[in-house]
């Protein structure tokens, strides 16, 4: 049961700021993705720039978890090329994080400790691991909550708490798998702010994956469209982004366009 509601104030700025690497490049080329038993993507060419945030929509079952877990190393493509910075990419690595839709939080460990665990998997000295737990923990407005069990809070602070955490091994891409599917809508909301407001400046460069059409369009510098077995779309974002601009043409015409891919 949580103790505390997600309506309080999301963000809390501090002075001093933890701040990420610069971010990646990523790249497919021709790319057919899947288990060899079972391609669920084909002649894949993407180019993810570093520090941009690229948003992936599709029907279910389109290979959108299965690009994030590629990207992540955690798959090995079945023809074509994976590439970081212009190498190949051989294998999972911390300069890419990934964040799913269930917290996966230790449940015997505070908030501040699992903030903690890529900082303590680099060696960092605990003091110093500490002290940037509370930063990031403080970043994502939960400095007040870094002592309390997972258990204890929201899902939403959850949520933050694992958005933090990820962050907090300074990861020059993070790749997110429909983090906030499971939120309500306005903490939802409020969680989308907190990504944009968190990102803002650090150079990190992010691959999210959602089914909300309007999310896609709010957190997205670019859209990537998937559907029937292909990589159909790139399009770019218009902005700036405002959740109320809803009558301008561009944005009309690419949520149209957003909501063929996905056959409603």
């Amino acid at each position: 049961m949580s103790t505390s509601s997600d309506t309080e104030p999301v963000l809390r700025t501090t002075d001093r700021a933890p701040s990420l690497t610069r971010g990646t490049g990523l790249t497919l080329r021709a790319a057919t993705l899947g288990r060899p038993d079972a391609p669920v993507l084909a002649d894949v060419d993407l180019n993810i720039a570093p520090g941009e945030i690229l948003t992936v929509v599709g029907p279910s079952g389109c290979g959108k978890s299965t690009l994030l877990r590629t990207l992540a190393g955690l798959l090995s493509p079945l023809a074509g090329q994976i590439g970081q910075d212009g190498q190949p990419l051989a294998g999972p690595s911390a300069e890419r994080a990934l964040v799913f839709q269930e917290d996966a939080l230790l449940p015997w460990r505070t908030l501040r400790a699992n903030v903690e665990l890529p900082l303590a998997v680099r060696r960092v000295p605990r003091a110093q691991r500490r002290l940037q737990a509370e930063q990031w923990l403080a970043r994502v407005g939960l400095a007040d909550l870094a002592g309390q069990l997972p258990h204890r809070v929201s899902g939403g602070q959850r949520q933050r708490a694992q958005l933090a955490r990820a962050l907090a091994g300074a990861p020059r891409a993070v790749l997110m798998d429909e983090p906030f599917g499971a939120l309500d809508a306005q903490t939802r909301s409020g969680m989308q702010d907190l990504l944009v407001e968190v990102l803002h400046g650090t150079g990190a460069t992010v691959v999210f994956v959602t089914h909300d059409v309007d999310e896609a369009l709010f957190l997205g510098d670019r859209v990537a469209l998937l559907g029937n077995g292909r990589l159909t779309a790139v399009r770019d974002v218009p902005r700036p982004r405002d959740r109320t601009a809803h009558d301008d043409p561009a944005r009309v015409a690419l949520r149209r366009e957003v909501l063929s891919s996905l056959g409603t």
